[in-house]
């Protein structure tokens, strides 16, 4: 069985200066640019009844859609740095959809995720890089963002049992409905190809 996770896509304008960033980080995997993501909800190896059932509670999530934007950069691993990641600007709206996530996964019986919700998209992973040159990677750059785009949808993705990176397939669309009336057409603009 393939992993799962729920996450939001990136839209090909963002993922586009996400993909500036990349390079002058030795021991750097870069992920490519079609597999930029943002996981709201780890869900992991699970049975073929379980994914239906998950795949039919999310279906019910009936959310209005609304804006991200990306903003700055970081690392995860303190003290031996195993990735580094684009932070994504607080917005209640994405706390609200991962939270009713946490709680669908939850009362199906999954255990409850042991990390802190931290929204980022993961740039690289690292192996054996060296905390001065993420350091340096990361102070060039900490400047980072971009505009404002809208979030209409999230998805159910899958990945082979790799160390993470990709490539990850859409197995299931959830749709976000429009915020307000007046706006159509607006969120087709947003939507990555």
């Amino acid at each position: 069985m393939p992993r799962l996770f729920v996450a939001l896509e990136v839209p090909q304008s963002a993922a586009l200066s996400l993909s500036l960033l990349r390079g002058g980080l030795p021991g750097a995997r870069w992920i490519d640019v079609e597999n930029f993501h943002i996981t709201l909800r780890f869900i992991g190896d699970i049975d073929g009844r379980t994914a239906d059932e998950v795949v039919d509670r999310l279906d019910r999530i009936e959310r209005p859609e609304f804006q991200l934007a990306l903003s700055g950069m970081g690392s995860f691993g303190s003290k031996k740095p195993h990735s580094v990641f684009a932070g994504v600007t607080p917005a209640p709206e994405m706390y609200a959809l991962q939270a009713e996530i946490e709680r669908i996964c939850q009362r199906l019986g999954l255990p409850a995720d042991p990390r802190k919700f931290t929204p980022h998209v993961t740039l690289a992973r690292l192996r054996n890089a060296r905390t001065e040159d993420v350091a340096h990677y990361l102070s060039g750059r900490g400047n980072f963002h971009t505009a404002p785009f809208t979030v209409n949808r999230f998805v159910l993705m899958s990945s082979k049992e790799s160390v993470g990176g990709g490539p990850y397939i859409t197995e299931e669309v959830f749709p976000l409905y429009e915020a307000a009336p007046g706006r159509e057409g607006a969120a087709l603009h947003d939507h990555p190809l």
